[in-house]
């Protein structure tokens, strides 16, 4: 029981806190001047594609800055948001459903019975059920 929900834990915890480490490194590549520049000339090529017939219509960006610096600073945390509410219900759905599967296997000692012993058991169920029919019976017809 404590696997599966250390398990459960570790699936909403470390993905976000890996993308917080990501983003830390990552935002010095992508706020540099280099990376600016790249995004300029990106945007101006495009722009001079515009006008131009042929079988793909580019589209000129409107953001002046990098997509990537733009999530990496503004949606971070909706993206992690996101991903504690999404893994967290269904994780939480599915741990809940295992613990249950695991406490059920246990109380009930579902050792794998043979398929003799099952049917004998079985049998033994019917005919005390058909006894109970039958006294039920005669007791409505005597009243």
């Amino acid at each position: 029981m404590a696997v599966i929900i250390a398990c459960w834990l570790a699936a909403v915890a470390l993905p976000p806190l890996a993308l917080v480490a990501w983003r830390d490194r990552r935002m010095a590549e992508v706020a540099s001047p280099e990376a600016q520049a790249e995004w300029d000339a990106f945007r101006a090529d495009m722009q001079r594609q515009s006008g131009r017939e042929g079988p793909v219509q580019r589209k000129i960006r409107k953001s002046v800055e990098p997509p990537e610096l733009v999530w990496l600073r503004d949606y971070l945390l909706l993206a992690i948001a996101a991903w504690i509410t999404l893994v967290g219900l269904l994780g939480g759905f599915l741990a809940a459903i295992a613990l249950g599967v695991a406490r059920a296997a246990s109380t009930a000692g579902l050792a794998a019975a043979s398929p003799a012993e099952d049917g004998a058991a079985r049998g033994r169920h019917d005919q005390k059920q058909h006894e109970r029919d039958s006294q039920h019976a005669d007791e409505r017809r005597h009243g």
